[in-house]
């Protein structure tokens, strides 16, 4: 896996908070929403403003949920979100006369990472779900170490979160006593630090710590394309209708689907669509 893009200091990020300022003017794109999406938006950022002095691009990292609120209280111009709008956010959406236009800017793979000194190279969706659930409890009920697990989650308000529910907790609760974290990078932090630990990050995510097969199957971007990896999905960008050909934001958006925004998405770590 690529190393996730260092912050850049060409684009101001605003925090984890929600409620980014929408943007006054065609030339200042306000981005808000997904901690997963964020290395992609920051990067499409960093380009365009070199490309455009006269552009101002704020990206602010708030969770896939706060994007779709903040896109339709139109606090943001692009909600980036790493799962799908709700239908909840489409009828709040439509209630609010937002047209939210969904643009997808990359695939991705959530991958299941453990310490690097875990003797588990593979484990089953049903594995990971039972783990998740608090049905297994100690890493040597599968073959490893005398170890209690330390089960680590996104919160319940990202979309990395929703996908995962989806995908493999089948809408069973998690256990009791399970971590949550804010980002990616603080699970991927947490995993590194603590031997017994397992979690689930964007395939940017991944340095430093091991990556599991989950039956059989490597996340990669091959796999991923393939569809053989059974835990991936689609990156997003939603805005309020179809930006207008020849504006920045048009151009903001649409970045993934030409060769240098290909070339970004696969240098932040993530899979660029075909």
């Amino acid at each position: 896996m690529k190393k996730i893009n260092k912050l850049m200091t060409m684009v101001t990020v605003v925090g984890m908070g929600f409620g980014a300022a929408m943007a006054k003017d065609a030339n200042s794109i306000v981005v808000d929403g997904s901690t997963t999406v964020g290395p992609v938006a920051k990067a499409f950022a960093e380009y365009y403003m070199g490309k455009h002095q006269d552009v101002n691009i704020t990206v602010s990292e708030s969770g896939s949920g706060n994007g779709a609120k903040s896109l339709i209280n139109a606090a943001c111009d692009v909600a980036t979100m790493s799962r799908p709008l709700k239908n909840s956010e489409k009828k709040a959406a439509q209630d609010a006369g937002v047209l939210a236009i969904e643009n997808v800017v990359a695939l991705d793979g959530l991958a299941v990472i453990v310490h690097p000194s875990n003797s588990r190279d593979n484990l089953t969706i049903k594995q990971i779900r039972d783990i998740y659930t608090g049905k297994i409890v100690n890493w040597k009920e599968l073959g490893g170490q005398d170890q209690k697990i330390v089960v680590i989650s996104r919160d319940t308000n990202s979309g990395t979160y929703e996908s995962f529910n989806t995908l493999v907790m089948k809408d069973e609760k998690l256990k009791s006593g399970a971590e949550y974290v804010g980002s990616g990078g603080a699970i991927r932090q947490r995993v590194l630090s603590t031997e017994a630990a397992i979690g689930y990050v964007g395939l940017a995510f991944t340095e430093g710590v091991k990556t599991l097969k989950v039956n059989g199957v490597t996340p990669t971007a091959e796999t991923v394309i393939d569809k053989t990896y059974p835990i991936a999905r689609p990156l997003y960008m939603y805005t309020n209708g179809r930006p207008k050909t020849g504006t920045a934001l048009y151009d903001f958006v649409n970045l993934s689907k030409t060769e240098e925004g290909k070339k970004i998405v696969e240098d932040t770590g993530y899979v660029p669509v075909k």
